[in-house]
């Protein structure tokens, strides 16, 4: 189908197609009724199908929730929207929830208050409809991203929806945030009716017009164990994994069932999330050695296995997923969510010669060793990191992990990457920031160091500056007194 037509100033991805919408009200407010109209309109307005329920067959399905009062889950239409309107496929449930700009204020305080204790305490994050155990996911991520990553946790949790549109007002709509699985919450706010709806639609619309690329394939000939333990890249990734993990960068895993019990969840829910991978090059099996998905169970990244990692050998000629081969008596679990990602971004790239133990020249990627996790970079040694933006779409309207979408943003900004397109360039390594998600760092070879230690070095040095925080939107960075490159948010 045709891509939207825009009505905003801010630039579009080129890839965005038409969608089906459709909207089965729950609790309704005045302002609530006057938010679904206008944003139903908006979406009529920029060319896409808005149908009456039931019947139809839409690609998202808008609800309302009230703050703070738990749905149960078998009334959540993330679970009984296909069974309860006769839908042929189940659509992306988003739910909108109003809050006045006061409350808002509080719960900001409410958590941020909360989080500063050390530690933090437990009965302060218990909230009715949430596990348990779920005041240990709030006040994790609450320390990762803050008190609003606290808030959208409990909200997706009492709603039973993944996707929440937060609809800050109390007579008129004043913004809205957008929560997602992955932490992000960027925000629309009401400058302009038609600026604000908009924009609303073309950060759905960005979300729903891209595809997953985990559709990995298989590759012949299996390796024999004997082969893999003769390699030294396994143990070089344990190692990173401990030395990475020991500076802080992994996020915890947000388990559902720490956050709500709900039967037959999990396990879909899962497969849209990681925590974070790392790969480096292996030059004796021409291969990326890769941390597996953490999907199907909980990969603890600072304390690896064999059967923790996998291995890529190249990309599918459709795009979908990564290609693998087996290692012989491993477990041989699927590589993470963004094999594609680091994969793919070597095609525009140089190849360097490098020499392996048993002295045998080879052609190897300029790019050794890649990490990709749910941080942010707040400042850095311009002598030593080039950081590479991303197309100017993808700060405005921000697209989802494991996707073909990222995938492809992420191969355009290397790509452009001056440290690696001239292998001799003195910067050793090249980083980028996918707003809402987080950091994707390439490291280039150099002789004497192990997989990752540039960049775990220049982390304990301060020539990379590691932050929880990741920005939600347009960024840069600028020179400072100290010589260093800080972040800058718009």
């Amino acid at each position: 189908m045709e891509a939207t037509p825009s009505l905003t100033s801010n630039p579009t991805h080129a890839w965005l197609r038409s969608i089906g919408v459709a909207f089965a009200p729950g609790p309704m407010t005045p302002l609530l009724s006057e938010f679904s109209s206008a944003l139903l309109e908006r979406f009529a307005a920029l060319g896409h199908t808005v149908s009456e329920l039931p019947g139809g067959d839409p690609d998202v399905l808008f609800t309302t929730a009230a703050f703070g009062e738990p749905i149960p889950w078998r009334e959540a239409l993330f679970f009984s929207a296909r069974r309860k309107f006769g839908l042929k496929r189940s659509p992306v449930v988003y739910n909108i929830i109003q809050i006045s700009p006061a409350q808002f204020d509080e719960w900001m305080e409410r958590f941020g208050s909360a989080l500063v204790k050390d530690p933090p305490a437990a009965e302060d994050f218990q909230f009715e409809g949430l596990s348990p155990t779920a005041h240990k996911v709030l006040i994790e991520q609450g320390l990762r991203g803050g008190p609003i990553l606290s808030l959208a946790r409990m909200l997706q949790a009492q709603a039973k929806s993944i996707r929440i549109l937060l609809l800050v007002g109390e007579e008129r709509p004043e913004r809205v945030y957008h929560f997602d699985l992955v932490g992000a919450y960027p925000a629309s706010h009401n400058t302009s009716a038609e600026a604000f709806y908009s924009d609303i639609v073309l950060r759905i619309v960005t979300t729903e017009s891209t595809t997953e690329v985990t559709n990995h394939e298989l590759i012949e000939p299996t390796i024999e164990f004997s082969e893999w333990e003769a390699l030294s890249s396994p143990e070089a990734m344990r190692r990173a994994g401990n030395e990475i993990g020991a500076r802080g960068f992994f996020t915890d895993m947000v388990r559902i069932e720490d956050l709500v019990q709900v039967p037959a969840v999990n396990e879909g829910v899962a497969k849209q999330y990681s925590e974070g991978c790392f790969a480096t090059w292996d030059a004796r099996i021409y291969a990326l050695i890769a941390t597996v998905t953490g999907s199907a169970r909980p990969v603890h990244k600072g304390r690896l296995t064999d059967d923790d990692l996998a291995v890529i050998v190249g990309v599918r000629g459709d795009g979908s997923g990564a290609q693998v081969r087996h290692v012989d008596g491993k477990r041989n679990d699927p590589p993470s969510s963004e094999a594609v990602e680091m994969m793919d971004m070597d095609e525009l790239l140089p190849k360097v010669a490098h020499e392996t133990i048993a002295g045998v020249q080879s052609e190897v990627p300029v790019i050794r060793s890649k990490l990709h996790g749910h941080r942010g970079v707040k400042a850095f040694n311009p002598e030593l990191v080039e950081y590479v933006p991303l197309d100017p779409p993808y700060y405005h309207y921000l697209v989802s992990c494991a996707t073909e979408a990222q995938a492809r943003g992420i191969k355009a900004a290397f790509s452009r990457a001056q440290s690696l397109l001239n292998p001799d360039d003195p910067r050793q390594i090249a980083f980028t920031v996918l707003p809402g998600h987080g950091v994707v760092m390439a490291e280039k070879w150099q002789k004497g160091k192990a997989p990752f230690e540039i960049i775990w070095e220049a982390m304990d040095s301060g020539e990379l500056e590691i932050d929880p925080h990741v920005p939600q939107g347009v960024m840069d960075y600028l020179p400072g007194e100290d010589g260093r490159h800080y972040l800058k948010e718009k």
